[in-house]
């Protein structure tokens, strides 16, 4: 038998390491300032790079992609040369992988405080990077996949299946969720719109914490797990079925994300259906990572490696038992968007994501510096002011949530609401906001803790980058099955049609959702009196969208009886026909927005932008000063106009061309609205003076644009009757 010697390279592993840790302090930290947010929401007044609304995106984005993404690499590039008994197959590539991720961090960590945002969940960035993304991810296939095809060991392990899974099914739902047509370098149009934009948003949305937070960290779970403990994995046979059935189920959930909205029925009860069903292959990983400690429990006490991963795999079930739960039409109609989302987001990311990635991190650093872990004291006291920052985060979350729910929909016994003004519903839950930045400062304190571990323990490391091993060179074998041969084993040796199977797994709940959405029309019922937005409205909606406002409001009134005696009739899915992106939101940390346009005057609209408390006394929302005095730009209107048309909008070549025109008229006319405020003229006319010929006419700036979007929502259909007996309570 023919041995091979060969060096793994860990220089790429140490690379992803430091990149994990640099990213998660930097993300959980700005993360920390938007909780700071919600108790001093005028924390960063007037600094518009530095609003809520721009920087929340950049936490998500940080936390997704830069550090829990640069862990899956870490983590893939470790074991998986360990698994296949290989070097990665091309360390360019490697190195490509490396560099270009970290660029496409950088360019995130710039142009989202500057407003560049497609606003679409966990897929803001704009159209360059998307493209980027896509290139760097097959660069990453193309590693991985040569270096199956070189390995030297026959089969596939289980974490190679997970790593293969998520490669392919990544690749397929960004290129499909990112689909859209460029006005010029920092601005598109999503090819879909309204209630199709909504279910392939959360098909990408829902599958992105499915296959980029769950299905790589399964593959880490799987491999680690058992070598921290020294033990073989509980059940080879469970970990098939978990495999397949998690694959196959999780790619039909995302419709649970949209449960009482304009999305058509039989989508949402498709959606709610497999989401229960994802309840067993989620708790049979659960299981088998768990079991895999049988007698091993006195190590889990003393190393806190398995400490860390012990905690994860029990948040991974915790977080997989709320989400099947939460797909349940009674129980959403309590959850959704209250902070009880927030609660059960941050339960995989802290616990699952955080935890496992801190302990791959203790256990890789003493292998790779060839040494010791400077101090199992410390990493012990990460462990438990990790732990209490979990919980002081999340049950505050929770109990907000449930607040939330209870506070919304109670009503009077003349029938009117109890909490009619949607702040009482704020103000009550101001204390769990203070509770939730202790959760959050704890768990980076424990962070910081890690850091500060590992930088010691590299310290008194060795700087070697390779590692010399040797293994048996691969011989040929029948492709066929040989006697005594099981499927799954002999699929097992062949990565290719392993490959091919997982792919058509993840496409048929995909095409079965997706396709007769945007097809068959009658899921989208027309609405006559639906028009395109007007140059004004459009160049407003696109402010609301960098400014990041989806993020505290929602556009969908649902049909139950507390929001339509609140907000207004429920919304419709004709009603968004002409809407690149959707914008239904996911959150109300403010009130839905949908039925807005004519609520309140122009004035109102504009004091509350310029300070909010003055119109809503106990508003968390920031000052958006800047809006009142930034010049509009118009020079793209005509653009965005014309790549509306070619997405299928009916402006008219008139429209275009008197878009200029338009937009004066228009403001215009909420300039002179505006005057009807004694303190607005007073203002407006000392801002004359002092800017002299550099003044700026109140119809030409940004305030001007979103009130006119803002006076629209909701107005293109009229109610005469409402008859509340069709709603649900």
């Amino acid at each position: 038998m023919e041995v091979q010697q060969f060096h793994y390279d860990n220089k790429i592993v140490k690379n992803f390491l430091y990149a994990t840790m640099f990213w998660g302090v930097v993300g959980m930290l700005v993360g920390l300032l938007l909780a700071f947010m919600f108790i001093f929401p005028n924390l960063t007044d007037g600094i518009s790079w530095l609003s809520f609304g721009r920087l929340r995106p950049l936490h998500t984005n940080a936390v997704i992609f830069a550090f829990v993404g640069n862990a899956i690499f870490a983590g893939v590039y470790y074991s998986s040369q360990r698994l296949l008994k290989a070097r990665m197959f091309n360390d360019t590539l490697s190195k490509i992988n490396f560099w270009g991720w970290q660029l496409i961090i950088v360019g995130a960590a710039i142009t989202l405080p500057l407003g560049y945002t497609t606003s679409k969940e966990y897929a803001e960035l704009e159209w360059p990077f998307d493209i980027a993304i896509a290139v760097i991810w097959v660069v990453f296939g193309w590693n991985l996949i040569g270096t199956i095809l070189k390995r030297r060991q026959r089969h596939l392990y289980v974490a190679i299946w997970f790593y293969l899974a998520t490669f392919v099914t990544v690749a397929v739902l960004h290129i499909f969720n990112s689909l859209a047509l460029p006005v010029n370098g920092m601005k598109s149009y999503s090819v879909y719109a309204g209630v199709q934009d909504a279910l392939v948003q959360w098909w990408y949305g829902h599958n992105a914490v499915a296959f980029f937070l769950t299905t790589p960290f399964l593959g880490l779970m799987y491999y680690f797990v058992p070598k921290a403990a020294n033990r073989p994995i509980y059940s080879y046979r469970l970990s098939i079925v978990h495999f397949w059935s998690l694959i196959f189920i999780y790619i039909w959930a995302g419709p649970h994300h949209l449960l009482y909205t304009a999305l058509p029925g039989w989508a949402q009860n498709l959606g709610v259906a497999f989401s229960v069903m994802l309840l067993m292959p989620s708790w049979g990983g659960m299981i088998n990572g768990l079991l895999t400690l049988r007698g091993a429990w006195d190590k889990v006490r003393t190393d806190p490696v398995l400490k860390f991963m012990v905690v994860a795999i029990t948040g991974y079930g915790m977080a997989t038992f709320e989400g099947p739960m939460l797909s349940l039409k009674s129980m959403n109609a309590m959850a959704h968007f209250t902070d009880w989302i927030i609660a059960h987001v941050h339960v995989g990311a802290l616990a699952w994501n955080g935890f496992l990635t801190f302990g791959m991190i203790y256990y890789l650093v003493p292998k790779l510096f060839k040494t010791k872990l400077h101090s199992t004291g410390l990493a012990n006291l990460h462990f438990w002011v990790g732990t209490l920052g979990v919980i002081f985060y999340a049950l505050p979350m929770y109990v907000a949530g449930f607040q939330q729910w209870a506070m919304w929909k109670q009503f009077n016994p003349d029938g009117t609401l109890v909490y009619g003004n949607f702040l009482e519903t704020v103000t009550a839950i101001m204390p769990l906001y203070y509770m939730r930045a202790i959760g959050g400062s704890l768990f980076i304190i424990g962070m910081l803790i890690m850091v500060v571990n590992v930088i010691l323990t590299i310290k008194n490391g060795s700087k070697v980058s390779d590692e010399l091993a040797e293994a048996a060179a691969l011989k040929r074998v029948s492709k066929r099955r040989v006697a005594g041969e099981g499927w799954h084993t002999w699929l097992e040796r062949k990565p290719v049609k392993l490959t091919i199977f997982a792919t058509i797994a993840i496409l048929i709940g995909g095409i079965v959702q997706i396709i007769p959405t945007l097809l068959v029309k009658s899921n989208i019922p027309t609405i006559t009196s639906v028009k395109p937005y007007t140059p004004l409205e459009l160049e407003g909606r696109d402010i609301y969208i960098r400014e990041g406002c989806v993020g505290c409001h929602s556009q969908m009134v649902r049909p139950f009886r507390n929001e339509v005696e609140r907000y207004g009739e429920y919304s419709k899915a004709g009603e968004f026909v002409y809407d690149r992106p959707f914008l239904w939101g996911s959150k109300r940390t403010g009130p839905d927005l949908h039925r807005v346009g004519g609520k309140y005057s122009d004035n109102w609209h504009l004091n509350h932008m310029y300070d909010p408390q003055s119109t809503s006394s106990g508003s968390i929302m920031p000052a958006y000063q800047w809006l009142i005095k930034t010049k509009l730009d118009k020079s793209q209107t005509e653009a965005k106009m014309q790549t509306m048309v070619s997405l299928g909008v009916p402006y008219t070549e008139e429209d275009i061309a008197n878009a200029q025109k338009s937009m004066e008229a228009q403001g215009l006319q909420i300039e002179q609205n505006l005057y009807t405020d004694p303190d607005f003229v007073e203002t407006y006319e000392a801002d004359k003076k002092a800017a002299g010929d550099a003044f700026v006419e109140m119809r030409n700036r940004e305030i001007v644009a979103i009130i006119a979007y803002l006076q629209r929502l909701g107005t293109d259909i009229k109610v005469k009757d409402q008859d509340l007996s069709t709603t649900q309570n």
